[in-house]
């Protein structure tokens, strides 16, 4: 929205004249706007130049008509063949999805201290004998070198507790349960270029 018609836009509007899928004109960053009328004129060189089906003006950044873009999109969207069961969540194994969760928890949390050559793989996971409501689980973190291990575990575990927290947030939406979680770390050198702990830790080779 803060920005000029420009060579690029002629050029992605010219690639819409073949195009046969509903295309709408969405214009970020309305709340940098300060000439309104400058605007306007900028706007209507976009739907002069192509006949789109909806304009919305958004501000990503703080959220305005996010919701509204959202359903003019699904509002397009044509009903397709259901391949999955109405229960089924992922085409993906529920230990794929629980590992993945934990995964992501260490990447965010440890952010730039630990590359991404972090692997999980779920050593155990059952229903509580005791307590039908409550998913044991056990998974591992695996990296390369020492010095990683030290920071996913953190001084006197306080990274590996945080970790635990926030993956067990989400698992218990997904599982549908109360979740025990235990995290172990362990280093397996170079990993990633050994095809025999690819396949343990679920990346199968071909």
């Amino acid at each position: 929205g803060n920005e000029e018609f420009g060579r690029g836009d002629e050029f992605v509007i010219g690639m819409l004249e073949k195009c046969e899928t509903p295309c709408m004109l969405v214009i970020n960053k309305i709340d940098l706007v300060k000439d309104k009328n400058h605007f306007m004129e900028n706007v209507n060189k976009f739907t002069s130049a192509y006949k789109f089906e909806e304009v919305i003006y958004i501000s990503a950044l703080n959220g305005e008509n996010i919701n509204s873009l959202l359903d003019v999109i699904i509002s397009k969207l044509e009903v397709g063949p259901m391949f999955y069961p109405k229960d089924q969540i992922s085409d993906h194994p529920e230990n794929f999805i629980i590992a993945e969760i934990i995964r992501e928890k260490v990447l965010l949390l440890t952010k730039e201290e630990v590359p991404h050559s972090v692997a999980v793989f779920i050593e155990n996971k059952q229903k509580d004998e005791d307590n039908p409501l409550l998913t044991n689980i056990n998974a591992v973190i695996v990296v390369e070198r020492p010095s990683q291990k030290k920071i996913i575990i953190g001084s006197g575990g306080k990274m590996i507790k945080e970790i635990g927290t926030e993956a067990r947030k989400d698992l218990v939406m997904v599982l549908g349960t109360k979740v025990y979680l235990e995290l172990f770390v362990k280093v397996i050198e170079d990993w990633r270029n050994r095809p025999s702990e690819l396949k343990k830790l679920g990346y199968f080779m071909e």
